[in-house]
């Protein structure tokens, strides 16, 4: 029988998921009663999604998103949360990943900003893009270390080519000269090339006051707020809402 060399020809191109969907037909009646293209199509189908499959978990575990489990699914949309049906559908799309364009999340602590964002980059991952999560002091700890050692270059190209970057809890302290320098050219690598997700308790029209520097907050404000689509977030904490025990 030929199909020992055929087994071991899949495996050597690397296409286990289909030889092990062909060894099932292989053992079923039913399979093998199927036309040729259609056997050949489940072939293709099992290959294609263990490799779609393989894809979302490299990219989730290179994304290191805060919450993993987030998803648009989980999403709660209402009006008095800030977040309507609408905007999830349009934002689920990616589109707004493939036109380049930006998503601020603002609201205060414990309404959900984390969440949201993360959901949206584990959306991104979905649909083929590659993303990272940073929480913004320890982006900013973390591009001084490697100013220190030397990366820094690297570091920035590394965020410069993600295509979507989540910068989570902006604005909880005020900036030092070198976090603001920092984001500015990691804002400029990304401005018009590449989508970035930012959240923060400072509604956005605090954002340049917080910079407390005139000519760097312009610039900063205009390459993330002019082309971002903005979802303010409000209600009460859900952190505070899970962590009531009922009677």
């Amino acid at each position: 029988m030929l199909n020992s060399p055929t087994l071991d020809k899949l495996h050597t191109l690397r296409l286990t998921a289909m030889a092990a969907t062909w060894q099932e037909q292989q053992r079923s009646a039913e399979a093998q009663a199927l036309a040729f293209d259609d056997r050949l199509g489940l072939l293709v189908d099992a290959e294609f999604v263990a490799r779609d499959n393989k894809r979302l978990t490299r990219h989730l575990k290179a994304a290191k998103l805060r919450i993993s489990q987030a998803s648009v699914e989980g999403l709660e949309t209402a009006a008095v949360r800030g977040l309507e049906k609408a905007v999830v559908r349009q934002l689920a799309s990616c589109q707004w990943i493939d036109d380049h364009l930006n998503v601020v999340i603002t609201g205060a602590t414990g309404v959900g900003k984390t969440y949201v964002a993360c959901a949206l980059a584990h959306q991104a991952c979905r649909r083929g893009h590659r993303a990272i999560y940073r929480r913004a002091p320890r982006l900013f700890d973390e591009l001084a270390l490697s100013r220190a050692d030397g990366s820094y270059p690297r570091l920035l190209q590394k965020l410069a080519r993600v295509d979507v970057l989540v910068i989570d809890d902006w604005g909880l302290a005020a900036p030092r000269d070198a976090d603001r320098r920092d984001l500015l050219e990691i804002l400029e690598d990304r401005y018009g090339s590449r989508s970035t997700i930012m959240t923060s308790q400072l509604p956005p029209d605090a954002w340049h006051d917080h910079l407390a520097d005139p000519t760097l907050a312009d610039a900063i404000c205009d390459r993330i707020l002019h082309n971002a689509h903005r979802v303010a977030l409000k209600g009460p904490s859900r952190r505070k809402e899970k962590s009531e025990i009922k009677p």
